[in-house]
């Protein structure tokens, strides 16, 4: 009796390991492109883009180096004298008009008008406010002024310092009212007034005018 003959197919484990291959390929490609998006070079944009900083030379302080403002500690200076006439003192207030229970603030500038550096006496000792209205003084800094220092400084030539402004109360000043918690108002309601302010026995060049409207 002769024997039959089977056709041969492929065998079940070789489709099997195909199957598989094809899956892994597949999965590596995905992997790869993963990959190249996560890790491609970035834009030029992003790359050349500046980093923001907090600091920097132009927003560095210069009041250390370069006061613009009146010192008020106690303080000596040595070199020779301003002349008074080379120096320029302004009064200055920080409104021309006051509404009701606004307090007006007092300040000054001093200037060396002169060509050269020189010491001037700026202190509290040395600085007199006075408020008037018409021929009558009203208020004068000196008249409860307490702990007055001298401070002695160099001006600069060509340089302006500015004092810290003192606010006035809007009442009349009198050394024997000193120790009153409540002293006489001034008149208001429209009324004018100026101020004049002398630094070491140079005094304003002009008074400044303003106005207490209620």
């Amino acid at each position: 009796m002769s024997s039959l003959k089977h056709p041969v197919g492929p065998q079940p484990s070789r489709v099997y390991w195909r199957r598989r291959l094809a899956v892994g390929l597949a999965l590596l490609a995905i992997i790869v492109v993963i990959l190249l998006i996560v890790f491609a070079p970035r834009g030029k944009s992003d790359a050349s883009a500046p980093v923001a900083t907090h600091t920097s030379v132009a927003s560095t302080p210069k009041a250390a180096t370069n006061p613009t403002s009146v010192p008020t500690a106690k303080a000596t200076a040595s070199g020779k004298a301003c002349a008074p006439a080379a120096v320029d003192v302004e009064a200055i207030t920080d409104s021309n008009s006051y509404g009701a229970g606004a307090q007006p603030l007092l300040s000054f500038s001093i200037t060396n008008t002169g060509t050269k550096p020189c010491t001037f006496d700026v202190g509290t000792a040395k600085q007199v406010f006075t408020i008037t209205s018409g021929a009558e003084v009203y208020w004068k800094s000196t008249d409860c002024q307490t702990d007055p220092v001298d401070t002695v400084i160099v001006l600069e030539p060509g340089k302006t310092l500015t004092s810290n402004p003192i606010a006035w109360d809007r009442t009349r000043s009198d050394p024997s009212t000193c120790d009153q918690k409540q002293r006489q108002p001034v008149p208001a309601a429209g009324a004018a007034y100026h101020l004049q302010v002398q630094v070491n026995g140079v005094t304003s060049r002009s008074t400044k005018q303003f106005l207490l409207n209620g």
